[in-house]
């Protein structure tokens, strides 16, 4: 077998080991060890077993993930919203929105999408989001009286969100392996974002229009005592301050007045003083929150080390240009050449998280995009609006078993992934727009800083 051949072996051997339920890091870690122990053998020089270059190719990755400044950002934001989390502003926040949209059509589904965008930012972890919203939001929709699969909709849709809306995990993790700002990626990612929470909005208020039953309005009893000055108390004292903290986090990312990492750690300072103002900054809570911060960083960072050990070997081997010499034979437009990477990108939803394909796939990609003629930032942008869809996307739509491991025992997986399906074409929708009016995206970069 040639070299190239052999690379290709590596990646459908990963794809098949991963899919056995191998940890995904370290797979990765023992396929780039494995293979590259082949690929830089010198049979020519006597070599003892561990007389070879991989080891020093693998500790100069892990060396170059631990020196890594924009990863830091990660374990910053990830300790922000564990923080959040674990003060309970969240069910405060969920109520003050409830009451404050309680005359608009689906008030309970609006307010929760409002409260899943919000709360997303300053997390960014689906499976956080989802799991609190279930256990908060999704009950007190079901004894309101909505729509089973409705409800459920509504709750993995908006939970998806932190994906896309800044700052998330992801676009740091994007930038880092594209090698591009992750502030001016923020900035392309605000209205994109924005974008597809309008749309779920507008889907709930106009079904919740045309079929009351879906999402009934509250009884009268419940909303006669509430007046403009008790609303306004309530924001004040739950929407607001955790809204402030994340407009001065990303503010200060936008305009230049922080780095990421610095952005980050002013978030993560914000979050111990509201959840120290809520009174819910117990021992116990900070220590749940740093021992979640460090197990979620460890995996991304693995993650990286074994992605770029993985990478590094197989583009040795000849893997890379091989694919890209197929890509580019096959004569394609640019828009055509987008197209084709998003279905690729759509059906890896299914078995592999978003942190994978990022790390794993997205850089077979991005060699190609100088030839298309794409801008990178504009690609980053369309990932994190497609991989919405592999946390929605059945039969492994990973949002929905989030919400089936807390929902009521009545509530069946299937109403869940039918309550799915509609908010699923609302991201399509999101992404035809995106491809028609790229402006979308990089009208805001441009705006702040002139050039991209």
């Amino acid at each position: 077998m040639t070299d190239p051949q052999i690379a290709l072996l590596m990646l459908g051997l990963f794809i098949f080991t991963i899919l056995l339920g191998f940890p995904i890091a370290f797979t990765l870690v023992a396929m780039g060890v494995g293979f590259g122990y082949y690929a830089y053998y010198d049979p020519e020089r006597m070599q003892t077993i561990f007389d070879n270059r991989i080891f020093d190719l693998l500790v100069n990755q892990t060396y170059s993930v631990m020196a890594n400044d924009v990863l830091t950002a990660v374990p910053l934001f990830l300790f922000m919203g564990y923080v959040v989390e674990r003060a309970n502003i969240v069910d405060r926040l969920f109520f003050s929105l409830q009451i404050a949209a309680r005359n608009l059509p689906g008030s309970m589904a609006v307010a929760a999408l409002a409260t899943c965008a919000l709360f997303a930012t300053a997390t960014g972890i689906v499976g956080a989001v989802v799991t609190l919203m279930g256990l908060l939001a999704f009950p007190a929709m079901l004894k309101a009286r909505y729509n089973t699969s409705f409800a459920a909709g509504v709750i993995c849709a908006g939970g998806c969100l932190g994906i896309l809306i800044p700052p998330s995990i992801m676009l740091i993790v994007y930038a880092a392996t594209a090698g591009i700002s992750v502030v001016k990626l923020y900035a392309g990612a605000m209205l994109p974002g924005f974008m597809l929470a309008g749309l779920y909005m507008i889907y709930v208020v106009g079904r919740a229009t045309l079929n009351p039953s879906l999402a009934p309005k509250p009884p009268e009893s419940e909303t006669r005592d509430v007046t403009r000055l008790k609303v306004a108390a309530m924001l004040l004292t739950s929407f607001f301050p955790l809204a402030v903290l994340i407009l001065a986090v990303l503010g200060a990312i936008l305009f230049g007045l922080a780095t990421p990492s610095e952005a980050a750690a002013m978030g993560a300072l914000g979050g111990l003083v509201l959840a120290f103002a809520y009174r819910a900054l117990t021992w116990q809570r900070l220590k749940e929150s740093i021992y979640l911060t460090a197990r979620t960083s460890a995996m991304v960072c693995w993650l990286f080390v074994g992605s770029w050990t993985f990478a590094s070997v197989f583009s040795y081997l000849g893997g890379h240009d091989l694919i890209q010499e197929f890509v580019v034979g096959l004569d394609m437009s640019p828009v055509m050449f987008l197209i084709v990477a998003q279905i690729i990108i759509f059906l890896l939803g299914w078995p592999l998280e978003w942190s994978e394909i990022i790390i794993i796939f997205v850089p077979i990609f991005l060699p190609m995009l100088g030839h298309f003629e794409i801008d990178p930032l504009f690609f980053g942008i369309l990932i994190a609006l497609n991989l919405q869809t592999s946390f929605l996307t059945p039969p492994m739509a990973m949002a929905a078993y989030y919400l089936k491991g807390v929902a009521p025992p009545h509530v069946q997986l299937i109403e869940i992934f039918k309550g799915v399906m509609p908010f699923l074409s609302m991201v399509f929708l999101a992404m035809i727009v995106l491809y028609t009016f790229p402006e979308i995206a990089l009208w805001l970069p441009d705006y702040i800083y002139g050039v991209r």
